[in-house]
């Protein structure tokens, strides 16, 4: 059964200094992009992790988050006393050679802790305790978490797979029975081909010759026949149908066989020159491009 490229899997791994969440989530994309959002893997852990991560996923815009809680009685944050008083002298230092205003503003008691604040959130002045959180006896936790929400995830890309699996392939047999439909209008659009044809040479108070007429009816049904279209798109749809089944990701494979029936469909509807099968022309376009836009999530 084939896969979604979206999902999300979470787990939690404890740690002698905290909690270690895992989150990761993954869309669709043409290869594998892994961006590893926290400064708290190990470095040496990293590749290991990414090779990971596009082995179990393949492919897709993958982001793993890590977050980190310290335990009760932890510090999670220090503050850089250093760079905090260069930034504090900086910014008093600035506002005091400004007007008069930002002199009567210093002077406001709420201003120290408004400039505390704004400070604070200031690159270096919070330093994170970070180093060292993952340890390596504790790495096999964390491996253990990143299984967990591996897990999850694949299982979440399962259940999207099966709706998505059940979208294209009603539509792929939909567009075959559009094309039955069309198949039925084609004894319709000789019987008015031929009327248009007798009609226009009697306004023109000719009188056909039988044998030259049927010559032009000849040449006309082989200039807009439309049998190879017919027989070319439902092989496609049946390739199709076969790859879906058969292959683990069929995804980028599925997306060529797409734009192997729109060529066919969009032959037809050059060759129809009937109303009736105009409009089904459309309605094939509209499913196949809703196939389109779900097979781009098919991993």
């Amino acid at each position: 059964m084939i896969q979604s490229m979206t999902g999300y899997g979470k787990a939690e791994a404890t740690l002698s200094s905290g909690k270690i969440t895992l989150e990761i989530r993954t869309l669709n994309a043409k290869s594998a992009d892994i961006n590893i959002k926290s400064s708290l893997l190990p470095k040496e852990k990293d590749l290991e992790v990414r090779k990971l991560l596009a082995d179990k996923l393949v492919r897709g815009t993958i982001d793993l988050y890590i977050t980190f809680e310290p335990a009760a009685g932890e510090g999670s944050h220090s503050i850089n006393a250093e760079a905090f008083h260069e930034y504090w002298k900086s910014v008093v230092s600035a506002l005091d050679k400004e007007t008069v205003f930002t002199k009567t503003f210093l002077k406001d008691p709420g201003v120290g802790s408004i400039l505390a604040s704004s400070i604070l959130r200031l690159p270096e002045v919070v330093d994170a305790r970070k180093a060292d959180v993952i340890t390596p006896e504790e790495w096999p936790l964390v491996a253990a978490a990143l299984s967990d929400a591996l897990s999850q995830l694949m299982a979440y890309r399962a259940n999207e797979g099966k709706a998505l699996y059940a979208d294209v392939t009603s539509r792929v047999a939909l567009i075959l029975s559009l094309y039955d439909q069309v198949e039925a209008l084609e004894s319709e659009r000789v019987a008015s081909v031929r009327e248009r044809l007798s009609k226009a040479l009697e306004d023109l108070a000719a009188k056909a010759n039988p044998e030259r007429f049927e010559q032009e009816m000849i040449f006309y049904l082989e200039k807009y026949d439309i049998n190879e279209e017919k027989v070319r798109l439902r092989q496609h749809c049946k390739y199709f149908m076969e790859v879906i089944d058969s292959e683990p990701y069929p995804g980028k494979k599925l997306g060529f066989i797409i734009q192997e029936m729109g060529r066919e469909i969009n032959t037809t509807g050059s060759k129809a020159n009937h109303a009736g099968i105009q409009q089904l022309v459309v309605r094939m376009k509209d499913e196949l491009e809703k196939i389109r836009e779900q097979s781009m999530n098919i991993l």
